[in-house]
């Protein structure tokens, strides 16, 4: 049956709908990874919390870091030759980009343990401390993307996912 209330599918022809596609994955993965810890003690690890915990790795090791560099090499430098007022808000998205990829790294370790069989738990602390500095970063980062609408015309944004695509390919 067909539902017409689901939205339809974002392209590259509209890079800051993929943007905000992006973080709308990222708000899932955060959604599943903070019930990890509570599902972990009650059920213990099966075949779907493997799963589960694959598409999450799959996603922040491979997709999160190139939608930062969506950001950082082809989004943040077009906004700023319209709005420089906003080089104080990218300066912080950029180094929140580090401290993401920090919180990963230790978060994905205990993950990948997990999947290994070498661990029975997820430290609620680590999960914790990336939920809030993601949600943290997506408050101050999505206002830009609704500058970037404003400001970037169809052609610069058309040329800008077409460079995000390629970025995928490679």
């Amino acid at each position: 049956m067909l539902n017409f209330n689901t939205p339809p599918a974002v392209g590259w022809d509209d890079p800051i709908d993929m943007l905000y596609a992006c973080h709308g994955k990222v708000k899932n993965f955060c959604r599943q990874l903070r019930i990890l810890p509570g599902y972990l003690q009650t059920k213990g690890i099966n075949q779907a919390v493997k799963n589960d915990v694959r598409q999450i790795l799959t996603y922040f090791n491979h997709s999160a870091p190139l939608h930062h560099e969506d950001e950082e090499q082809d989004f943040f430098p077009a906004l700023l030759s319209y709005r420089p007022d906003v080089q104080p808000d990218i300066d912080a998205l950029e180094r929140q980009h580090l401290d993401l990829h920090q919180n990963w790294a230790r978060l994905s370790a205990q993950l990948e343990a997990l999947l290994h069989d070498d661990c029975v738990q997820v430290d609620p602390a680590l999960i914790d401390t990336f939920i809030a500095a993601y949600d943290s970063h997506i408050a101050r980062e999505e206002p830009l993307f609704e500058l970037g609408k404003q400001q970037l015309s169809a052609a610069e944004l058309q040329a800008m996912g077409k460079i995000m695509a390629a970025r995928r390919k490679r």
